[in-house]
């Protein structure tokens, strides 16, 4: 028995399936914000060693993206099965809130084992708030928007209960580390963000959760009637999405050693939808792509230092941000590419049935 040499792809097919990569924008959409950034600082790209820590552009764009890549990493599981969650900004602010209020209260601020048991709490509130979401949106029927906006009001004003108003400051060395430090030289923050979107990855793909997540968000009725329950899941994404927004609200407060309850994430839940959606995952549920919603959290974040980088004026920042994010969406979208690149072409049949008309009237 012989076998045949497998042919080789064409170069064609290579290159069209390349350019319906779902990660092929995003990717391009940030090479291109970073060569910008380059072009007007010729020392973008430079990355140095101080103190045993990196430096530079590239750096910080990691660093201060660990938190907003979390709570866009929560967000996808919840959009993928058709929901959204706007309380994860005030769940930042709650786990910001409850650990460094129970830091500045200890008798030993600086333990770690003060530390862990700060974090403990924070995590337990987030649980808490995320069962909750999960049970009104699951358990009760409520729509997601308004299940999670319940939270998202009330939410920012029990961490501003929690804080009295006031700005908490804390001086701890190990609770520092969270957001702020250093390991091997590189960010602690990355490094957590990074295992934590690894772990997420290997469960979603390499487990039949992620095929269940997408099955309950394409088409509810059908995974209803093969037996999936659907509460059980919508539940868990929002515990986890409550998860993520709490570890990078310890990111946040960390590395400026403070809770604010009333700016601390603030619209950070706009920024993660945003993400989410650049990164090629749909409003409509269904599939979802983890490595496309952290190129999406990368491009958010690059565009903070570009507008810095450009000298954009501080009040037309916004409106420089949404009209790249409009950019990064019409650049995605297989309608608006066709349409400026002129591929629609008619079909021949048509074309041949419209033509022998003409043909028979010159011969009359």
């Amino acid at each position: 028995m012989t076998t045949q040499p497998a042919k080789p792809e064409p170069a064609g097919g290579i290159g069209r399936r390349l350019a319906g990569h779902r990660l092929l924008w995003p990717t391009l959409v940030l090479l291109v914000l970073l060569l910008g950034n380059l072009a007007f600082d010729h020392d973008f790209f430079s990355v140095r060693v101080r103190d045993d820590h990196l430096y530079g552009s590239l750096v910080d764009i990691l660093q201060f993206g660990a938190p907003l890549t979390l709570v866009a990493l929560g967000m996808t599981l919840v959009i993928a099965t058709r929901g959204i969650d706007l309380s994860v900004g005030s769940t930042v602010a709650i786990a910001g809130a409850v650990a460094c209020g129970h830091i500045s209260t200890a008798a030993e601020p600086g333990s770690v084992a003060t530390v862990l048991t700060a974090v403990a709490l924070a995590l337990g509130v987030a649980l808490a708030l995320g069962l909750a979401n999960g049970f009104l949106v699951s358990g009760l029927g409520v729509q997601p928007i308004v299940a999670t906006l319940i939270l998202m009001v009330a939410g920012r004003g029990v961490a501003q209960l929690i804080t009295g108003g006031q700005i908490t400051t804390v001086t701890s060395a190990p609770y520092k580390m969270i957001g702020g430090g250093y390991w091997l030289t590189f960010p602690f923050a990355v490094l957590l963000a990074g295992a934590l979107v690894a772990l997420t990855g290997f469960v979603a793909r390499r487990s039949a959760l992620g095929l269940l997540i997408e099955s309950v968000g394409g088409n509810p009725a059908a995974s209803r009637l093969v037996g999936i329950r659907a509460g059980g899941l919508l539940a868990l994404v929002y515990v986890f999405s409550a998860l993520c927004a709490a570890v990078a609200g310890l990111m946040i407060s960390s590395n400026v050693s403070s809770a604010d309850g009333n700016n601390a994430g603030l619209w950070i839940e706009l920024d993660a939808i945003l993400a989410v959606v650049v990164g090629g995952t749909a409003l409509t549920g269904g599939r979802f792509s983890l490595g496309g919603t952290v190129l999406g959290a990368l491009i958010i974040q690059t565009l903070s230092t570009t507008v810095y980088t450009l000298g954009v004026p501080p009040e037309t920042t916004l409106v420089f941000k949404a009209f790249v994010v409009i950019a990064v969406c019409l650049v995605q979208s297989p309608v608006f590419r066709a349409k400026v690149l002129r591929r629609r072409r008619t079909p021949r049949s048509h074309t041949t049935a419209g033509a022998a008309p003409q043909q028979q009237e010159v011969r009359a």
